[in-house]
């Protein structure tokens, strides 16, 4: 193993920018208008901030933790919680790859001039999620290149949507109402309803803790790189988002194509430009969901390991030690979704990108919560821990940190999924109420059933200790099995 690649502290960041930065939402925060800027400089603050400093000092003191946020989650309240958060965290990613697969040919056909009919349109779908699945077999080491290459070509993106909308607006006037007014935040129930995609724009961070493995010096690399890249990120966000509102009215935005469209108004139809930033914005789709099944992946893994998940999904690939189990049901529940895609639009579900992202966006936030209070207690039940980077303040600043986000990602889940009032516009959110609802009920049944083939419950470090060493139940049924293949290939 001496020759396993490392990442280095550039390879970190890259990473960092690859994970966090979600090229496919910049749409869907242009769309809440120039106000978008307010929320952007306030979640900053109040979010993104404390996350990044509790998730350093979390990824930096568990470092050892392969399964990063539900390991931290389970550390602090048991298998209960850790299993909630690992089906929360997991079950948005199958639903995100068919988003994207489900935003593919929309965007081909955008390039190309033309409308895919509806055999083209699944096939390629279909090909996008399993070369997806494909490239999540290699580790995350060996895919340095694919995340690195696709952080730049996603910073390049944002810097040529801002650069055109720049140009675009000095020669051909903003598409938009640029009164300073417009910049202050109007807190109605539309432009609400987006904010959960900038939180989702800053979540994460916490994906570069179960690559500590793979890294030189993840105690001293984390820290840098989330600091570092938060910066980075919520620069080209608004860089992004500044060129679409500078050729497009948030009232006239799609959410799915937004950016093909404003390329498409500020060069033309057709023009080499447009052709560019579409070939590019497709490959960084790949990079994206590459870079997040590695950390996905491992926890789901380290879940089942622990009986919070289905022991099915703690089966690794023999060679590499990656995921299989996950991985192909990621790739199979996406395939599914897809095919649906036309019982969907029959039942007039016409927007189904955005059904399927805003599920997924909320089950994320819901992942989250928990690691919050997380940190407080095992702050306070686990005191001696190596701690190399520390939250700075007092318990009443820690708690304000803690707590803060916490409200912010409750309320954001709830504006977006539940009907405020009977407007057509709220009563849209009930296909994704009534799915997320479906889903959480789904969990429990995972949990509790999952729950049965463990000899007995982990409660937490304030009641159990620290955990117990993991198994690989799976895995080694997996590894047996094909040892004994080979030794009677050889008999």
């Amino acid at each position: 193993m001496s020759g396993k690649k490392k990442f280095k502290l550039l390879d970190v960041i890259l990473s960092v920018i690859c994970v966090v930065f979600v090229a496919e939402a910049i749409a869907p925060a242009a769309a809440i208008g120039n106000q978008q800027f307010f929320w952007w400089i306030f979640l900053i603050i109040t979010f993104l901030l404390p996350y990044g400093l509790i998730a350093s000092e979390l990824g930096t003191a568990y470092a050892d933790d392969e399964g990063g946020l539900y390991d931290w989650v389970r550390r602090a309240f048991g298998d209960k919680w850790g299993a909630r958060v690992s089906w929360y965290y997991w079950i948005n990613f199958p639903l995100w790859i068919a988003s994207l697969a489900a935003l593919f040919p929309s965007t081909l056909g955008a390039m190309a001039g033309i409308e895919l009919g509806l055999v083209p349109s699944l096939a390629i779908e279909l090909a996008f999620i399993w070369i997806i699945i494909f490239i999540s077999f290699s580790r995350a080491s060996d895919a340095i290149w694919i995340m690195n290459v696709a952080a730049v070509l996603k910073v390049a993106i944002a810097l040529c949507l801002g650069g055109l909308g720049i140009y675009f607006a000095a020669t051909s006037g903003f598409a938009s109402d640029m009164a300073p007014a417009t910049f202050m935040p109007s807190f109605d129930m539309n432009a609400l309803a987006y904010l959960s995609i900038i939180l989702f724009n800053f979540l994460g961070f916490e994906v570069v803790a179960t690559y500590a493995s793979d890294m030189e010096n993840p105690r001293v690399q984390i820290p840098k790189a989330i600091i570092i890249g938060g910066i980075v990120i919520a620069a080209i966000y608004m860089a992004g988002s500044f060129g679409i509102g500078a050729a497009i009215p948030a009232t006239e935005l799609s959410l799915d194509s937004g950016i093909m469209d404003a390329v498409a108004i500020m060069t033309g139809d057709g023009s080499l430009p447009l052709i560019i930033v579409g070939v590019v914005f497709l490959l960084t789709l790949f990079g994206n969901m590459v870079s997040w099944s590695f950390g996905v992946n491992f926890v789901v893994v380290c879940a089942a390991k622990d009986r919070n998940m289905p022991t099915a999904f703690s089966t690794e690939t023999r060679k590499s030690n990656m995921p299989k189990g996950v991985t192909i049901a990621n790739g199979i529940i996406a395939s599914i979704v897809v095919l649906l895609l036309p019982v969907a639009e029959a039942f007039g579900i016409g927007d189904f990108f955005w059904v399927l992202f805003s599920v997924g966006v909320v089950f994320l936030l819901f992942s989250y919560i928990p690691m919050f209070p997380a940190f407080l207690k095992l702050r306070r039940i686990d005191p001696n821990r190596n701690r190399l980077f520390r939250v700075p303040g007092s318990r009443a600043v820690l708690s304000v940190l803690a707590w803060l986000p916490v409200v912010i990602l409750v309320l954001a889940a709830f504006i977006t999924i539940v009907p405020l009032d009977g407007s057509e516009s709220e009563l849209a959110k009930l296909p994704m109420l009534i799915t997320v609802i479906a889903f959480i009920i789904l969990g429990e049944v995972v949990r509790i059933v999952a729950g049965k083939k463990r000899p007995q419950a982990y409660l937490g470090m304030g009641k159990s200790g620290e955990p117990p060493a993991r198994s690989l139940p799976g895995a080694e049924v997996e590894e047996e099995r094909s040892q004994r293949e080979e030794h009677l290939a050889r008999n």
